[in-house]
């Protein structure tokens, strides 16, 4: 599909939230927001992971307007971890299993700078171990072509609407869901067997 990838309404307005300095965070995008949702929130130590939009120039962005690219927004998941269970390598490691780096603007038929690979940063920390995990990775030629995951800091994070909260769970039987979402939580639970949630 070009642009929207699903029949959720987009009838609330996102808001912006500012980021907890008592809780981690991590800010990552890459591809449809409901696939890195869904499979990232099996991870022990991660505490919440919300749906949302991030690095684009229009305030208060809503879904449909994003899906334009037009807004300049990324979608993305904010994701809250407990360090003592699950370090932010880790997390990032989870987020390069299941998408792909290698593709500017497009993960499978999501096409657009709405579904770039981004990881937003949030300090100098993130930001090394990003940049030191990506030529690790890139070194170990996993992939056919080079990463194209942009490294920025973080900009405002705007919640999305609450109809794209917990989609899968909410949804599991969607056409999307079951082509393209439930494959990516599936090959979590078999990249971090043993690290899971009810393990």
């Amino acid at each position: 599909m070009n642009g929207e990838h699903g029949t959720a309404p987009a009838s609330e307005v996102a808001t912006p939230v500012a980021a907890s300095v008592a809780t981690p965070v991590a800010t990552l995008g890459g591809g449809c927001f409901w696939c890195l949702e869904a499979a990232l929130v099996q991870l022990i130590g991660v505490e919440s992971v919300v749906s949302g939009y991030a690095g684009g120039s229009m305030e208060n962005p809503d879904y449909h307007s994003v899906c334009s690219g037009r807004t300049g927004h990324a979608e993305v998941v904010e994701i809250r971890f407990d360090p003592a269970a699950i370090d932010y390598r880790t997390l990032l490691t989870a987020f390069f299993a299941i998408h792909d780096p290698t593709t500017p603007n497009r993960q499978g038929n999501d096409i657009g700078t709405q579904y770039r690979s981004v990881i937003f940063t949030h300090d100098d920390a993130q930001q090394k171990i990003a940049e030191a995990l990506i030529a690790e990775l890139a070194a170990q030629q996993i992939w056919p072509a080079p990463i194209v995951t942009a490294v920025s800091p973080a900009p405002t994070f705007w919640r999305a609407e609450d109809s794209h909260q917990n989609y899968y769970a909410n949804n599991p039987l969607q056409g999307y869901c079951q082509a393209v979402v439930a494959p990516k939580a599936a090959k979590l639970r078999k990249v971090f067997a043993g690290r899971l949630k009810g393990d």
